[in-house]
């Protein structure tokens, strides 16, 4: 094996494990998101893992992946006044937090 061939598989390694924390980070935001979504929409106990889970599955579905719309949707059926701005700085906050769990061990 070449340097130059060492160097590919290194940066195709790289890059794979790279994707793996991506997806994780993104699941377990979309996990946190659901949780915050699921108070203020007065969901609590296994109704809110309930909801919790159905922002990640949101995300998985082929297809879909709009999971601030699917928040939005939900917020608007019960009323619940949260500007996209909102939502979107809580889903970059939660993504912090995931990245941050993730490189903790947690």
């Amino acid at each position: 094996m070449t340097t130059f061939d060492k160097r590919e598989e290194a940066f195709e390694q790289q890059f794979a494990h790279d994707e793996e924390l991506k997806f994780k980070a993104t699941a377990r935001r979309n996990k946190l998101l659901g949780h915050w979504a699921a108070e203020k929409l007065g969901l609590t106990g296994a109704e809110a893992d309930s909801y919790a889970l159905s922002v990640v599955m949101t995300d998985i579905e082929p297809g879909v992946h709009d999971v601030m719309g699917k928040i939005r949707k939900d917020f608007a059926a019960k009323g619940v006044v949260q500007s996209d701005h909102q939502i979107g700085r809580a889903m970059t906050e939660l993504m912090e937090k995931a990245i941050a769990d993730i490189k903790a061990g947690r």
